[in-house]
């Protein structure tokens, strides 16, 4: 691992903000090797280097993965300039993180970001089907023919074949119905394109799970906790 700047690495944690890792670090309470560093811009290697705060050895991370439960109205995207992006709901030190894979706009729930580029390539990548779940509140009343022709392969209104999914019909009533979709891959809108396709418009959206990571439920909207060292290597198993 290269040598970073301290504070970055203590920022690195989740434990702290830059501003407080620099406090720390000035108050002489950030030893290196058992020596206080107090300069917040000295260089290090994390990973050759023992760091510890208070007499507390610090954990640092060759990666960083942080799992989000997006709120609406956020784009899933590093900038834009008309809309507020998921990294406006990320500290300073974790804007260099990008998402792995999209939510559109108006959907909410699990979402993935790092800056281990290798990891989520093969995440998003169809030809290792990685499950994607989501929970799905409809207008109309869904049917086993629905269900029948997910588990077929839907064709888009643009003519593109969708892989064979799941949908699970929970709840339904000639008004709304509640069903959990699992899909393979990840074309633009697929969920509410496949289900606007059955004549069930999508009123609610929400991702649960990915892979075999299930939104912590824990987590508020807008939320966001680092990944375990447990769950990162569980997503690596494809």
């Amino acid at each position: 691992m290269e040598s970073q700047r301290l504070d970055k690495i203590l920022a690195s944690t989740g434990k702290y903000s830059r501003k407080e890792a620099r406090g720390l670090i000035r108050a002489g309470r950030v030893l290196a090797d058992g020596v206080p560093v107090r300069d917040a811009a000295a260089k290090l290697d994390a990973e050759a280097v023992h760091i510890s705060v208070d007499g507390a050895d610090i954990a640092c991370r060759r990666v960083t993965w942080v799992m989000l439960n997006k709120p609406a109205g956020y784009l899933s995207a590093t900038e834009d300039r008309r809309a507020p992006t998921v990294l406006d709901l990320l500290p300073p030190e974790l804007r260099h993180l990008f998402p792995v894979g999209r939510l559109d706009k108006d959907t909410v729930g699990l979402l993935l970001l790092t800056d281990d580029g290798a990891t989520a390539h093969a995440l998003l990548s169809p030809r290792h089907h990685v499950e994607k779940v989501y929970m799905a509140r409809v207008s109309g009343r869904l049917t086993d023919a629905d269900a029948a022709a997910f588990r077929e392969g839907v064709t888009l209104s643009d003519g593109l074949r969708c892989l064979p999914a799941g949908l699970e019909i929970l709840s339904a009533d000639d008004a709304e119905s509640l069903c959990r979709v699992t899909v393979q891959e990840g074309k633009f809108h697929q969920v509410r394109r496949m289900l606007a396709g059955r004549g069930k418009p999508v009123l609610f959206l929400e991702r649960v799970k990915m892979g075999n990571l299930p939104l912590d439920e824990t987590l508020g909207r807008g939320s966001f906790r680092f990944l375990t060292a447990e769950e990162i290597e569980n997503l690596r198993v494809f």
